[in-house]
């Protein structure tokens, strides 16, 4: 028997978010600084920029992180790599490859805790049967989930989505029930969640961060011509049709900008 104090009672470590297996822990101050550090991370916390963890509860059931995202695990928590045969490595290279993701993720199984490692970035807890066939992530995202997710490689419906949209060749898709983990540079009270019947989204960058499989992703022209899209001062525009759900950040924050916070 394991007994783990100042974690789960521990007032700098407040809870603020739990689906499923998960709970999202969040420092109120950060306190592990040394002078030369203390200046930026006051002004990290004022402006709401807090060191997070992630506490899995496993009851005879498994989760998949990313590699390298477990800290800790505390009781019968045994580790594999959820990799079946050659034949299954192979074919989760190439899967690894395509997304930018890496190859093997550990597959944790049991029962006890698991404490994902801190991050700056803000968690998103997605329920996967919310998204219907299944939810499409940007390269980046996952941290974890729920072993009853099933991940799986989807291709860009056209060439132009992958040539002129910024855009990799393939996503991760996430498919079935349970909890998935995301890390998104922007929190969830900035995202913009558009459901769309049967109707059109036209995005000018890269901001969506997640949408349903259901839809069909393309890149256009913003105008019916060049000459139009010249004048409406737009030029190529990611277009998400059908029906399902789009997941959009208003902003693009750089990735230098959150390397700061680390």
């Amino acid at each position: 028997m394991v007994t783990c104090n100042n974690l789960l009672n521990n007032p700098n470590l407040k809870p603020i978010e739990q689906k499923g297996s998960f709970t999202v822990l969040e420092y109120q101050r950060d306190l592990s600084v040394s002078p030369s550090t203390s200046v930026n991370s006051y002004y990290m916390s004022e402006m709401g920029i807090r060191r997070k963890q992630v506490l899995a509860q496993l009851n005879e059931t498994s989760i998949i992180t990313q590699a390298g995202a477990m800290q800790w695990t505390t009781g019968s928590v045994g580790a594999t790599t959820g990799i079946k045969g050659v034949g299954d490595f192979l074919g989760k290279a190439l899967k690894g490859k395509a997304t930018g993701e890496s190859t093997i993720k550990p597959e944790y199984v049991g029962k006890g805790m698991l404490m994902l490692e801190p991050t700056y970035k803000y968690i998103l807890l997605e329920d996967i049967s919310e998204w219907g066939s299944g939810m499409v992530i940007e390269d980046g995202l996952f941290m974890a989930c729920e072993g009853t997710v099933k991940q799986s490689v989807v291709a860009k419906n056209t060439f132009s989505s992958a040539a002129f949209g910024n855009e990799g060749l393939f996503n991760m898709v996430l498919r079935g029930n349970g909890i998935a983990v995301l890390e998104s540079n922007v929190p969830r009270e900035e995202l913009i969640l558009f459901d769309l019947s049967d109707d059109v989204l036209k995005i000018d960058g890269s901001m969506a961060i997640a949408w349903s499989d259901s839809l069909k992703f393309t890149v256009e022209r913003s105008g019916k011509s060049l000459i139009g899209s010249a004048a409406s001062g737009e030029g190529l525009v990611n277009v998400y049709r059908g029906t399902g759900k789009v997941l959009m950040s208003p902003v693009a924050l750089t990735s230098s900008l959150m390397a700061a916070a680390h």
